[in-house]
């Protein structure tokens, strides 16, 4: 028999066993992806970490929608990004001290914090010339080997004592910028025969300002300012969320932190997670051709509704971008990005197309509730804005995902240390229901 056959015969055989019933989902009362009937998430864990709060549960034990709310060790995002923004001060140092400590810091400890990551910024000559080696298209992919590498450069990688935990957390956290970095660069290089430059970070800049410098080398005070805020509204997302529930689960093994946080990156590398944002932007620059009139309504539902029938476009039937699974009425990271957006379309001259972008929103969510047939409110998710900002700081689709891992890590940290060091410590074993029935088995010699 033929490999080749042989591959297509065992693909061909499991179309029959991997068929469910549907029915069986309800009659086991299987919640399918962990939610419950009424679309809210099965309660696994407790955390002081992060909170989401897209719904109010009423008297009734309906869910009623509001306003979307996200909360950071009890803060309220927007009550840490207001004071930055007014300030014009940079703070994703600032939210990760909070979000792995527990407390806000002083001005004193978050000079000290700053220092301590700057010290841990720069990579070794061993580092460096292992990207290199690891050439790829796939910067998540080389983001997860350089994490895994890091164990063998760790002189103490299976403790998971408290302060061994806080020092790799901090090390991930500085280091994440200059691997992503250097990946793309030497990517640009290797692939589109551009020049190789390996800029070394600088003490005095913050991580937004040093990976926009390592990156690219020129960049103005609102690229950096507009990254920073993108960085803060990505840290943390709850302990529910795909990539960081994938790090608890593994932290629950006790696996060593690179083990866990490279799992993270495979979780967060998929299109239904933090990949979101590129399928966004590949749709905007489609609408952006077929659509003559970025102002006529009309011409815009028209269109948006063939995508919903799966006429155009994909044919998948999504406009991406619009919906969340938690969030009703608002996506509170979406909203604080159009506090910057604005700006940052004058300074780089695209109010136009920033102006249809907010367009599609407004005409995308109407076509999705009619569709849907629902009065149950719709908004736009972070994804639906973070690639167009991306696209106008100057970064390419290759690092959207990593400069997202590049501010998740915070909060994966913060989630493996809860997960290692609160009072119940038991591994996280949820169950799957056997519905086959037992088989007699079958000689070889009468198959």
């Amino acid at each position: 028999m033929k490999k080749e056959y042989l591959i297509y015969k065992l693909s061909d055989e499991v179309k029959n066993t991997c068929k469910i019933p549907q029915e069986a989902f309800q009659k086991y009362g299987v919640k399918r992806g962990l939610r419950n009937e009424d679309g809210s998430g099965v309660l696994v864990g407790l955390t002081n970490i992060g909170n989401v709060v897209g719904y109010e549960r009423g008297d009734d034990g309906k869910l009623k929608p509001c306003p979307g709310e996200l909360y950071y060790r009890g803060y309220e995002l927007d009550d840490l990004v207001s004071p930055l923004l007014k300030e014009k001060r940079f703070g994703f140092e600032e939210v990760a001290y909070l979000l792995l400590s527990g407390n806000l810091p002083d001005k004193e400890e978050l000079n000290a914090f700053q220092e301590l990551i700057n010290e841990n910024m720069p990579l070794d000559h061993r580092s460096i010339v292992h990207i290199i080696d690891l050439e790829g298209t796939d910067i998540m992919n080389i983001l997860a080997r350089c994490v895994l590498e890091m164990y063998t450069f760790d002189s103490n990688p299976d403790d998971i004592s408290r302060d061994n935990l806080m020092r790799q957390s901090i090390e991930l956290i500085a280091r994440f910028p200059t691997i992503i970095a250097y990946a793309y660069n030497i990517f640009r290089h290797t692939v589109h025969g551009e020049s190789l430059a390996i800029r070394h970070p600088r003490e005095s800049n913050t991580i937004a300002e040093n990976f926009l410098y390592m990156l690219k080398e020129d960049y103005t005070e609102l690229e950096a300012r507009m990254l920073d805020l993108l960085l803060i509204i990505q840290a943390e997302h709850g302990g529910g969320n795909n990539s960081t529930f994938t790090v608890r689960v593994t932290s629950s093994t006790r696996t060593d932190t690179y083990s866990s946080i490279a799992a993270g990156i495979g979780s967060l590398k998929g299109p239904l997670h933090g990949g979101a944002n590129i399928k966004v932007i590949n749709m905007f620059h489609h609408l952006k051709e077929v659509i003559k009139d970025w102002s006529n309504t009309d011409e815009i539902d028209t269109y948006l509704k063939r995508m919903l029938n799966k006429e155009a476009y994909d044919e998948t039937g999504l406009i991406y971008g619009i919906g969340h699974a938690v969030y009703t009425m608002s996506d509170p990271r979406a909203v604080e990005l159009k506090r910057l957006a604005d700006d940052l379309a004058k300074e780089k001259g695209r109010e136009s197309e920033y102006e249809f972008l907010k367009k599609i929103e407004e005409e995308g969510i109407k076509c999705v509730s009619e569709f849907r047939k629902t009065n149950k409110p719709i908004c736009a998710n972070l994804d639906f804005y973070s690639g167009f900002i991306y696209e106008m700081i100057g970064l390419p689709q290759e690092i959207f995902t990593p400069v997202f891992a590049m501010a998740r890590i915070v909060g994966w940290s913060a989630h493996r240390i809860e997960e290692l060091n609160f009072d119940s410590k038991r591994i996280i074993r949820p169950a799957y229901k056997n519905i086959l029935d037992a088989q007699e088995y079958i000689p070889i010699g009468k198959r």
